[in-house]
């Protein structure tokens, strides 16, 4: 963009002075328009003193050539401005061509047209198997409004940049856009952390798991830990794309093996995307192929847009009864107690939600009030006329996370089926969520968007 905005910087002046030389030439003999107004023109615009031009001293040539004005500044200018332009349009040619792959895969797009001339209906999904099959954006047509970003919004030429150039080793920025998938573990895990700073080390069920160290709070006194899951950097084998009714699914397989040396069995994972008009269906089914018995969590981290950009007024509605207490928002650890939300800022269970304001949220609600086997999470935008349904679906999610900082224009809502720091002492007998898979067994997640005007 850089070479870009050089070469409009430089083009201009000459097209500039194309203009005004043809216009005034075109019209000096009918206007009465003289040489010199024509001449001062053409200096001031590319600012030349004409003092020390050399176009001052072939003056009676240049007017000689009048009649053939047209051409003369058509050949001058031509190969000036034509590479300028022609560098400028390959360049923008080049970026919109250049991300149809991320993680080393092809984008999948999902992608059906709006029929509807009275309720919104989603129209399109990006997903990226070259990184988990993260969810980068969800499209939905509002009659008289067109496609809004479901998610918050990101060119797929920054996202090319932060996943494929400027990523961690884990794939920590996959979480940091779009909606990418945590598993086998969401939030935050606890453990030793070992004297080179890079792993810890924490215990489930008398055995003993080893974690990449890939977080930490922004305070010096801030504790590392583990955080997110091992399948930020994973490709997907076996993508397939396939129309379904009113619609299109993506499925992609991730051979997660014992996520490099990190887990006590090996694990494949099935990830399905739908597409309809009403609704976007996300599940994910872990299956235990090893020969050991393994714990297993499953989430995503969906960024939300507030399509309003005015946070104060957007409303959330969380349908649970208690909140686990964190020790601070830096390092965000649970203390192992849960807290009613009764009379509490943390009380989102009444109709259409509490407004935001100003509060800053990074926490876990939990004893769900599920609906008809639903766990539904509702984020309204009143300013905007929006409003975004998150369903949860798999009665083993056992707590929604929440992230929302003030001044962000975004809601980050994660059904999970786990509390933060799973296999942390500080729960004592609590169940914190995490499911049992032995060899055999499989576990599925589930969760669904439904967009409304509220």
């Amino acid at each position: 963009m850089n070479a870009l905005k050089m070469g409009t910087q430089l083009a201009l002046p000459f097209a500039c002075a194309a203009a005004v030389t043809h216009y005034a030439l075109s019209n000096s003999r009918r206007r009465g328009v003289k040489w010199r107004c024509v001449r001062s023109a053409l200096f001031a615009v590319v600012k030349v003193d004409p003092s020390a031009s050399l176009l001052r001293k072939n003056r009676l040539h240049i007017e000689g050539w009048m009649e053939m004005k047209t051409l003369i500044y058509a050949v001058v200018l031509l190969p000036l401005a034509l590479p300028v332009l022609m560098a400028g349009s390959l360049s923008l040619v080049s970026q919109a061509q250049a991300v149809t792959e991320i993680g080393g895969q092809k984008i999948v797009t999902l992608s059906r047209a709006a029929v509807s001339t009275t309720k919104p209906e989603f129209t399109s999904v990006t997903i990226l198997p070259g990184r988990g099959m993260e969810v980068l954006q969800v499209t939905a047509n509002f009659p008289g409004k067109g496609n809004i970003d479901v998610l918050m919004p990101e060119e797929l030429a920054t996202a090319a940049k932060m996943l494929d150039q400027e990523d961690t080793a884990n794939g920590d920025l996959g979480y940091r856009l779009g909606a990418a998938f945590l598993v086998p573990y969401p939030n935050r895990i606890r453990g030793k952390l070992s004297a080179d700073g890079k792993t810890i080390t924490t215990a489930w069920q008398g055995h003993t798991l080893t974690l990449p160290a890939n977080s930490s709070g922004r305070l010096p006194t801030a504790e590392r830990h583990a955080m997110h899951g091992l399948i930020l950097k994973s490709q997907a084998s076996d993508v397939t794309v396939k129309k379904t009714p009113g619609g299109e699914q993506v499925t992609g397989i991730i051979h997660a093996g014992d996520f490099g040396g990190h887990w006590l069995s090996k694990t494949d994972l099935v990830v399905t995307i739908t597409l309809t008009a009403d609704a976007v269906d996300a599940t994910i089914v872990a299956h235990n192929v090893g020969a050991a018995s393994e714990p297993m969590a499953i989430a995503w981290h969906p960024y939300f847009n507030l399509p309003s950009g005015d946070r104060t007024q957007a409303r959330l509605r969380v349908p649970a009864s208690t909140v686990a207490e964190v020790d601070n928002y830096d390092n965000v650890f649970p203390t192992g107690k849960i807290l009613p939300v009764a009379g509490t800022r943390f009380d989102m269970r009444e109709p259409g939600g509490k407004a935001l304001g100003t509060e800053f949220f990074d926490d876990n609600w939990n004893h769900i009030d599920w609906k008809a086997g639903i766990a539904t999470v509702e984020i309204t935008d009143p300013a905007a006329h929006y409003g975004v349904k998150i369903e949860g679906l798999s009665p083993e999610i056992k707590a929604i996370q929440v992230y929302a900082p003030p001044a962000k224009q975004f809601v980050a809502v994660e059904h999970q089926f786990n509390f933060g720091d799973p296999f942390g002492k500080e729960w004592g007998a609590t169940n914190t969520g995490m499911v049992t898979l032995k060899p055999g067994e499989s576990t599925k997640w589930h969760v669904r968007l439904r967009v409304f005007v509220p």
